[in-house]
């Protein structure tokens, strides 16, 4: 409880340095869309910022991703470069960043620790007319956002309840009533009542922003290479899986709804850097077996010797249109 109560502290004083305007929040001349989330990873923000860039190309906005990359060892504002991606790349930019870009070839992604600068910078490099999505920046008070985004995690919304580092959650829950949208994920992996006892605790803190569901789609397979399998490929068949997610019993559920039998499944802990060793373990234990893993996984593979095909199972964010209708309103040039 005291580790708890020393993180809480510290939040209660830099809420209140924003507050009174010792500290600036600084705002960018362009519309700032926030993805983020009050618990420590697994809530599936990755999908939700790629789906949201995705659409807004489709209604002819010009998306940009301002990321800090977490992890990677990158500060400075830069661009990252699909095109030019390494087998180190993931170690400077962060996973869901690489990630991100390999998914997201056409749009641009600003990796820095000051978005602001970030911002600034893609401006001053692109173009005045970008729309910003600002990837995991519910906490990040330095930056104005004209719509933060609240992703929930409906297989575990919220853990203990506790703070940092005794719990899962990076703020209090009254922190809810910040946000401009809240978006319940994974909610295929749920009952209809565990949805509605969640809405009505969640209404506890925010009454008016609009609630929508979201869950994660399977729609193919990738391996390192780029090679891409349709999902009837691991359709009936036994399967070796592995992950360093922050959320590993979903990947699982998910996998199982495709048809596969996970007859094993190795979680690692989230962010895990994969070594030669760990490939060689995973490929001996999984003879005879097919090996799935996850995209952000995927991106740590590369450059490590793979002596037998490995697959990550690519997913894409469901959600409502009116979710977009509702994030992207107004934004015009």
């Amino acid at each position: 409880m005291l580790l708890s109560g020393i993180y809480n502290v510290t939040l209660s004083i830099r809420g209140f340095l924003y507050k009174t305007g010792l500290k600036k929040t600084r705002r960018l001349p362009s519309k700032v869309i926030s993805i983020g989330n009050l618990t420590l990873g697994g809530t599936g923000k990755t999908p939700a910022t790629i789906a949201l860039a995705e659409e807004a190309k489709r209604r002819g906005l010009i998306p940009c991703i301002l990321t800090r990359g977490y992890k990677g060892k990158a500060k400075k504002p830069c661009f990252i470069n699909a095109s030019h991606l390494t087998p180190y790349t993931s170690h400077l930019y962060g996973d869901e960043a690489v990630v991100i870009a390999e998914r997201l070839k056409d749009v641009p992604i600003v990796k820095g620790r000051d978005r602001y600068k970030s911002g600034i910078f893609a401006i001053d490099n692109l173009n005045s007319k970008l729309i910003f999505i600002l990837d995991d920046g519910f906490q990040h008070w330095a930056l104005y956002r004209d719509v933060d985004v609240l992703l929930i995690n409906a297989t575990n919304p919220f853990g203990n309840e506790r703070l940092f580092p005794e719990g899962i959650l990076r703020e209090p829950l009254n922190a809810i009533k910040r946000a401009h949208i809240i978006v319940l994920t994974k909610t295929d992996a749920v009952t209809q009542e565990q949805i509605t006892a969640l809405s009505l605790r969640i209404r506890q803190y925010n009454s008016n922003a609009p609630l929508y569901m979201a869950f994660h789609k399977p729609v193919s397979l990738i391996n390192p290479n780029g090679v891409v399998k349709d999902l009837d490929f691991i359709k009936g068949k036994r399967v070796y899986a592995f992950s360093g997610i922050a959320n590993p019993s979903y990947f699982k559920t998910v996998l199982s709804s495709v048809g596969s039998d996970v007859v094993e499944f190795k979680p690692f802990k989230d962010h895990y850097r994969y070594r030669q060793q760990d490939i060689n373990k995973i490929i001996k234990k999984a003879e005879g077996l097919e090996i799935i893993t996850t995209e952000k996984d995927l991106v740590k593979l590369k450059g490590l010797r793979l002596t037998k095909n490995i697959f990550a199972l690519s997913i894409e964010f469901s959600i409502n249109k009116e979710f977009f209708d509702y994030a992207l309103e107004g934004i015009s040039y």
